[in-house]
């Protein structure tokens, strides 16, 4: 027992350590964002945010943000109704479920890169404009893996009572969906939506690949950070922080609790 306490001690530790040294940095432009810097140094006796009054009247980080809001919500709508749709294909053990969960995963396990450049050819092959539609089809193909297998492992889990139970009292077979596989998979879906949104907005790589003339806001900070740290980039930094956050906070609160019942039941 006390060996076991000992491990988890020194486990916590560990953990807490490595996200010290990680994200710790982050602090700094997060910090200097609520003071006035002239000339590389802040000016600590006055905190303000005119930072962040500054970024919502910046036509260039308000549009990107629009773009980023328009992508990530083509891609959440996408990615959940196609891995939805797949996991209902593999769990019902047809012909192909292996190969096709093989294509899915995929493009999510390569680098980003290669997927993005395998995109870029095939777009630029077929004489397909790049602009936010194939954004939405880039992060789509990249955010499916996980919006797939988060579906297909709740789907696994729902009782084949239950179904057996539904034909048994009459209900066809879109009535059995539409009744019992669908509230069971509801929470499965809003997490898997919610995480997907959280990726998508923080894609880069592939967002730099396929873009037209519009970018989305991580593409957009990148490309600000390259001239220097500036009062409306901390505060930029600070709010993607904070919406990536909550979104991954929203994500733990769908998926965790059910599985976390599930396994103690």
């Amino acid at each position: 027992m006390n060996t076991m306490r000992l491990s988890t001690i020194l486990l916590a530790a560990i953990t807490v350590l490595v996200a010290i040294l990680l994200y710790s940095p982050l602090f700094v432009p997060i910090v200097s964002s609520f003071f006035v810097i002239n000339h590389g140094q802040a000016d600590w006796s006055t905190p303000t945010l005119s930072a962040y009054i500054a970024l919502t009247e910046n036509t260039d980080v308000l549009a990107a943000l629009r773009a980023t809001l328009i992508v990530g919500l083509c891609t959440v709508v996408l990615s959940v109704v196609c891995g939805t749709l797949l996991a209902l294909y593999y769990h019902s053990h047809r012909a192909g479920g292996g190969a096709l969960q093989f294509i899915v995963f995929l493009p999510f396990l390569m680098p980003p890169v290669i997927s993005g450049l395998a995109l870029l050819i095939f777009f630029r092959e077929i004489n397909f404009d790049r602009s936010l539609v194939t954004i939405v089809i880039g992060h789509t193909i990249f955010v499916l893996a996980i919006v797939y297998r988060t579906i297909l492992t709740r789907l696994q889990s729902v009782s084949r009572t239950l179904v057996e139970a539904s034909y048994d009292l009459g209900a066809n077979g879109w009535q059995t969906f539409w009744r019992v596989i669908l509230p069971n998979l509801s929470s499965a879906m809003a997490g898997g939506a919610i995480l997907a949104f959280a990726l998508s907005f923080d894609e880069t790589m592939i967002t730099i690949l396929v873009t037209g003339t519009q970018s989305t806001l991580p593409v957009r900070l990148w490309a600000m950070m390259r001239l220097g740290f500036s009062p409306d980039i901390n505060a930029l930094v600070a709010l993607v922080l904070l919406f990536t956050v909550l979104l991954c906070s929203l994500t733990v609160r769908f998926l965790i609790p059910k599985q976390v019942a599930g396994f103690h039941g």
